[in-house]
């Protein structure tokens, strides 16, 4: 900026020339000079206020837009966005095929201390120790005097305990909010639950994770916020649930079983109504995993997909179905049964003397080794093992379990003919009980593959892996079974059962087999001649002691408790009795 001197010398002399005064001339130019800065000065403020009024009038234009959104859009709690609240407790519930609820979350506080701020820590330690008789009292006050600065109490406690502590009244003590899972069912479905519990904690949340189970199969599903809070809906029954564990509970106890199993199936589905292991746990006060010893022992062990067992005779169903779908025989073949059947240093031998020959069907229903054997020759291990492949009988179940991938079925390696005729009739392989039921499940819908779910719809069925007449002649042969065969307790009134027995001698962990003891299996279906439903029922050592010596065998151990369980059960799944017509009464109306 070029200043205009107020004394410009040119102008000085010439006021000088003409006698003026040349100090007229600089208040003349200090007044030009003033109006200017004061005209620049206004406009800079005018400027400034236009400036300052747009930006009130965006601000108070955004405020108002932002109320509008707020005022037109549905509550919602807001949400921190700090680094340290970061835990999603939230967890979708699970529910059975009726909506009925399973698994839930339950709010509640945890309790933590803060040594720092305690008043009397021996008192408070003391109080504690009455209210929590779990806690050490020693080690709380070692913890509350030493140098530690926060020390975690409860992770989770009941309102009643919650306002114990607030009586004692010590500023140190504090608690935090949770979100825990609970079962109000207690112990029904424990094994199909699994069971949650903590993962990263923080003071005012803590990560409700799945353990076992489907609740850690579908972890991420239900942590996942997207899902909206939808639940987990499964496919089991939970009255039928109840009902079989009840009567499986009581047939357990009264054969002096150390476990038992159950699997109710929907055959055209896969759907699992029902799946009881026993014993078994309350989810709510999960117990720890056990280290030691044999798995079976535990309470966590899930017998019916966990469990893998020679199931006996259960198999010869299956032999029977290859060698009819083959054309290899037919119900009514005749087969050489004399024994014992040498092969080798094996020999194989019935339970008794069958004579020298019978039919297929009589071979079902009378339970014969050799028999089944001889067949099995006939079709040889090759096909045997593809057969069984087919079945889903050499590889872990797809069931939405995590324990389910490590419940591979065990057979030999070098499948020899001597392995070939064991395991014709259950010896030689084991397998759970829920494989033996997607077995059976697809030689009663008709001879298409079962896939066993625990999702509500079911799935798909697979692959055929028999002919609707072979599935017709093994549905005919098992129900042969139970009117006139090995499984005569399993006739239920009203529900035409089939079914077959499996009785094998239990292995040693040292190797060998047990004299006295043995896993009894009754596998079943109903109704004999169009099936909806797969029962299978295993025992693990029972022993029926009503006669004058103890009984093993399945049919007088499994078969009972599987008809008791059919006759509760079947109401419950909507399947109407069949009412035999009545004969009269002799009773002739005569006209007077």
């Amino acid at each position: 900026m070029i200043r205009t001197p107020l004394r410009p010398l040119a102008r000085i002399l010439e006021a000088r020339a003409r006698g003026e005064n040349p100090d007229a001339i600089e208040r003349e130019n200090k007044r030009l000079r003033h109006e200017t800065m004061r005209d620049q000065a206004r406009a800079r403020a005018e400027g400034r206020l236009l400036v300052l009024g747009v930006v009130f009038f965006a601000a108070f234009a955004v405020v108002g837009v932002r109320m509008g959104l707020l005022a037109g859009s549905d509550p919602s709690e807001p949400r921190a966005i700090a680094s340290g609240a970061s835990i999603v407790a939230q967890r979708a519930d699970i529910v059975d095929r009726n909506g009925n609820i399973l698994a839930t979350n339950l709010a509640t506080h945890s309790l933590y201390a803060q040594p720092p701020l305690m008043i009397d820590p021996k008192a408070v330690a003391h109080e504690l120790a009455q209210i929590f008789p779990d806690l050490d009292e020693a080690r709380m006050v070692k913890d509350f005097t030493g140098s530690r600065k926060f020390v975690w109490i409860k992770k989770k406690i009941s309102p009643e305990q919650m306002q114990q502590v607030h009586d004692i009244g010590d500023p140190g003590l504090s608690f935090g909010p949770r979100e825990m899972r609970l079962y109000p069912n207690g112990a029904l479905a424990a094994h199909i639950l699994g069971g949650a519990g903590f993962g990263r904690e923080g003071v005012q949340s803590a990560e409700v994770i799945g353990v076992a189970g489907v609740e850690k199969y579908f972890d991420d599903y239900l942590r996942d916020p997207a899902n909206g809070g939808q639940p987990l809906r499964l496919s089991l029954d939970l009255t039928v649930q109840a009902a079989v564990e009840r009567v499986l509970a009581g047939g357990m106890k009264l054969m002096d079983a150390k476990g038992a199993a159950a699997v109710l199936m929907d055959v055209h589905t896969g759907e699992i109504l029902s799946m009881v292991s026993l014993p078994d746990f309350d989810p709510n006060e999960r117990p720890r995993q056990q280290v030691k010893g044999d798995p079976s022992d535990s309470p966590l062990f899930n017998r019916a997909v966990q469990g893998l067992y020679e199931l006996g005779s259960t198999f010869k169903t299956f032999t029977l179905s290859q060698a009819l779908d083959e054309g290899i025989v037919n119900p009514n073949t005749m087969i050489d049964t004399k024994g014992p059947l040498v092969w080798g240093r094996y020999r194989i031998r019935d339970m008794h003397n069958y004579g020298s020959s019978l039919s297929v069907t009589t071979v079902l229903v009378k339970s014969s080794n050799v028999g089944t054997a001889r067949i099995a020759q006939r079709i040889g291990g090759v096909r045997q093992k593809e057969f069984l492949g087919k079945l889903g009988l050499l590889e872990p179940t797809p069931v939405e379990l995590v324990e389910a991938a490590g419940a591979k079925p065990l057979y030999p390696a070098n499948w020899s003919e001597i392995s070939t005729m064991t395991i014709s009739y259950g010896h030689g392989l084991s397998a759970s009980p829920l494989h033996l039921a997607a077995g059976y499940a697809t030689l009663a819908n008709g001879g298409r593959r079962v896939r066993p779910t625990l999702l509500a719809g079911g799935g798909t069925l697979g692959d055929r892996v028999v002919s609707e007449e072979t599935s017709r002649q093994i549905r005919s042969m098992l129900r042969e079974v139970v009117v006139h065969g090995t499984a005569t307790f399993g006739d239920v009134p009203g529900y035409r059962v089939g079914g077959k027995t499996g009785t094998a001698d239990k292995p040693k962990p040292t190797g060998g087999y047990y004299e006295k003891k043995v896993i009894a299996t009754f596998a079943s279906m109903f109704p004999a001649e169009a099936p909806q439903y797969v029962l299978i029922v295993t025992l693990d050592e029972p022993q029926d002691t009503t006669g004058p010596q103890p009984r093993r065998t399945a049919g007088w151990t499994a078969v009972p408790v599987g008809a008791e369980i059919i006759r509760r059960a079947a109401p419950l799944l909507g399947l109407r009795p069949e009412i035999e017509q009545a004969q009269g009464f002799g009773v002739t109306l005569t006209a007077n």
